[in-house]
């Protein structure tokens, strides 16, 4: 199986990877001319030949298609929490197959975290298309500049799922059943949604679901979520 790369740059038949990505392919898997790699470039997976190498820059020839499945239309609104915990969360969100993570600060959220959050967007799109490259991706979800709430909530259309420890009969399978794509699963911080978070929500239109009786973790809440969310939806597609 050939190893897969999301092209940095594409132009007709031709595709490049860029600094890190080019360096990683030259010094670490010692690439050479001739060397063909599969290459996701404006939509869809292409064999690349590579035609030319420099530390920071190696060129590709796009050729035949490559079958690549279909793409899931799932969105997560993800609170913010602690950080390292929060990268983990859009690593294994990356490699499960969401389309996009929209992060928020609500409530709940610490203060130091809330300060900072505008200063981590760019790490978590490096570690969202790092995962999605090891993962053989088609693309890099969608990491959104962070939103508020009440702009997150009214802005989104479809099928929207609050995930809330409040609920107590209705469970995320349950509410999946038989649904349209997009999707849209929404996930409090540490502490859970407050009162007033819910009754937002609700005013907008979301279901509420369950994961269980037990209290999970943010990251854990989120990758349970979303692994049950795939599996559903990959059965009707």
């Amino acid at each position: 199986m050939r190893r897969r790369w999301i092209a940095d740059e594409v132009h007709a038949d031709r595709a490049w990877l860029l600094g890190k990505n080019a360096q990683h392919l030259v010094r670490v898997l010692r690439a050479q001319v001739g060397q063909e790699f599969d290459v996701a470039a404006d939509g869809q997976v292409r064999v690349g030949k590579i035609v030319s190498i420099n530390d920071n820059r190696v060129e590709f020839e796009l050729r035949e298609a490559v079958a690549a499945g279909p793409a899931l239309a799932l969105t997560v609104i993800m609170s913010v929490f602690k950080f390292d915990r929060m990268e983990w969360a859009i690593e294994k969100a990356t490699e499960l197959g969401v389309a996009k993570i929209i992060p928020i600060v609500a409530r709940r959220t610490d203060a130091h975290l809330a300060k900072a959050v505008d200063k981590r967007v760019d790490r978590w799109r490096r570690i969202a298309k790092e995962a999605a490259q090891q993962s053989r991706r088609l693309d890099v979800p969608e990491i959104a500049d962070p939103s508020k709430l009440a702009e997150a909530i009214q802005k989104i259309s479809g099928t929207r799922i609050l995930l809330a420890e409040t609920e107590q009969e209705n469970t995320l399978k349950s509410q999946l059943q038989n649904v349209s794509q997009p999707v849209m699963l929404a996930f409090g911080p540490e502490g859970g949604w407050t009162e007033d978070e819910i009754r937002q929500f609700e005013a907008a239109g979301w279901a509420t679901a369950t994961l269980g009786a037990t209290i999970l973790r943010s990251e854990t809440a989120i990758i349970a979520a979303v692994a049950i969310a795939v599996s559903e939806l990959s059965s009707t597609t």
